[in-house]
């Protein structure tokens, strides 16, 4: 029988404890704690029966010696712990974004190659199941060649969500990071992994948010919206990411002669006035997935010329850990593939830094927003 995992997590938060949960779930062992407030910290690790709770990460890792770390903080934070715990020996689970910045996410991934450790990218919502559904229709040949995919998404977000790590790129914030990353994984795990080229255009429709002092668990930051927001003594912080964009990417795929085209359309501070969905049109049919994220149902439209919802498969129902709220399911099976990989059981390929740096130097390009051509000449 396989030893348990030691895990040693990063970030007190939603994330953080979604972490700890995720990997107790599946055999590992939780040895420590590790956040920025030690009252924070000391009261989390208390309430989740961690044995050690710190603020220093580096003696955290000598202390503890875990097998693996899970980093659980804002994106603007993980580039030294994860540089530190990969020349520690340890093998990283990390929640998008890998990094703030497309170099350094390069880095720490050409890092664990050459220290030989696992990595997993936790863009995770490709293990829905409607999702998995879809991979496999394509994969059958359902919907033909595929041909394009379209991602539609409105979050309509209050713009008086306190001011916070998600407002500020080097923070990693900005729907790119947070957002995309989701739904890039989500088309490739479908249609193909390799990405051939990329377009894009970004906003700012934001500008500020208030500054409140308190809000550490990002589920519950609305909670802190201020009552009055013409208040004169209410500070503001300045946004600098984007909640609003466009891509447009071309992907090759092993079921279609031609790159599928794919355009992801998001507005996070938009409202929705029909569904937000997924769509995968093809050469014979196409599959459309109601939900931002593909939370479903999924619906195919086949040779009859008909839509006809389908249910879940059940071996895919079956092998879908029994959690209440989609990321912290999406965790667990993500988690549970990595633990399983570092005891040696053979599983499915599932993403590693190798992606995270990719998409975070696509985040670099796409937010560059130099794709433009002036046609204000032409007559």
């Amino acid at each position: 029988m396989s030893k348990k995992v030691k895990v040693l997590v990063m970030g007190t938060g939603f994330a953080g404890q979604g972490h700890t949960d995720a990997f107790r779930a599946v055999g590992a062992e939780v040895v420590g704690l590790v956040g920025r407030t030690p009252e924070v910290v000391r009261d989390v690790a208390e309430k989740m029966a961690i044995p050690y709770a710190g603020t220093d990460w580096q003696k955290a890792l000598d202390e503890c010696q875990p097998d693996l770390v899970s980093i659980a903080t804002p994106g603007g934070a993980h580039y030294e712990p994860i540089k530190q715990a990969i020349e520690h020996g340890c093998h990283v689970f990390c929640d998008k974004p890998l990094t703030d910045t497309g170099d350094s996410a390069a880095e720490l991934s050409q890092l664990a190659q050459e220290k030989g450790v696992k990595t997993a990218f936790a863009a995770s919502f490709r293990y829905m199941p409607d999702i998995m559904h879809a991979k496999r229709l394509v994969a059958e040949g359902a919907i033909g060649e595929p041909l394009e995919v379209e991602c539609i998404s409105h979050f309509n977000l209050e713009r008086e969500i306190p001011f916070g790590w998600s407002h500020r790129k080097e923070h990693g914030g900005g729907r790119l990071n947070n957002n995309f990353t989701h739904k890039l994984s989500i088309v490739t795990s479908v249609v193909g992994e390799k990405i051939l080229s990329i377009i894009g255009e970004v906003r700012d429709d934001l500008g500020k948010a208030p500054i409140v002092e308190g809000v550490r668990n990002f589920k519950t930051r609305r909670d802190f919206i201020p009552k009055d927001l013409n208040d004169p003594d209410l500070q503001w912080g300045e946004s600098n990411v984007e909640w609003t964009y466009t891509v447009l990417a071309k992907l090759e795929s092993p079921y279609a002669n031609k790159p599928v085209s794919v355009l992801f359309k998001h507005g996070g501070l938009n409202p929705r006035f029909n569904e937000d969905h997924i769509v995968f049109y093809g050469t014979k049919g196409a599959i459309y997935i109601k939900g931002h994220y593909g939370s479903g149902p999924l619906y195919l439209y086949d040779a009859n010329k008909q839509w006809q919802e389908l249910a879940v498969p059940q071996d895919i129902a079956d092998d879908v850990p029994n959690v209440a709220g989609d990321t912290e399911r999406n965790w667990q099976y993500l988690a549970r593939e990595l633990v399983k990989d570092i005891q040696g059981e053979q599983v499915a390929p599932y993403q590693t830094f190798k992606e995270g740096s990719q998409y975070q130097q696509l985040i670099d390009i796409i937010r560059k927003n130099n794709n433009w051509t002036d046609v204000t000449h032409l007559q």
